[in-house]
């Protein structure tokens, strides 16, 4: 299921880390882009500040495919607006 956080990442992947747009797919993990923990945590310092979200640093991790990393995201900025 495609909803909007997933594209928000994935338009940030694609501006902002050049990860070509045709390789992210919901069931693709971070590590199969080549991304690594250290990666992920200025991805998600970018969704903080571009999207607003408290994101915990843990929310991710490297083995997650880009569909969880997004639901988990949602989740997230579901709880920091109620």
């Amino acid at each position: 299921m495609m909803t909007a956080m997933y594209d928000k990442i994935v338009d940030i992947l694609v501006n902002r880390f050049e990860v070509e747009r045709s390789e992210i797919k919901p069931d693709v993990t971070f590590e199969d882009l080549e991304m690594d923990s250290l990666f992920l945590v200025e991805l998600l310092l970018v969704v903080e500040k571009e999207l607003g979200v408290k994101v915990s640093d843990d929310a991710a991790s490297p083995r997650d495919t880009i569909g969880r990393a997004a639901e988990v995201i949602e989740e997230q900025a579901a709880a920091t607006t109620s």
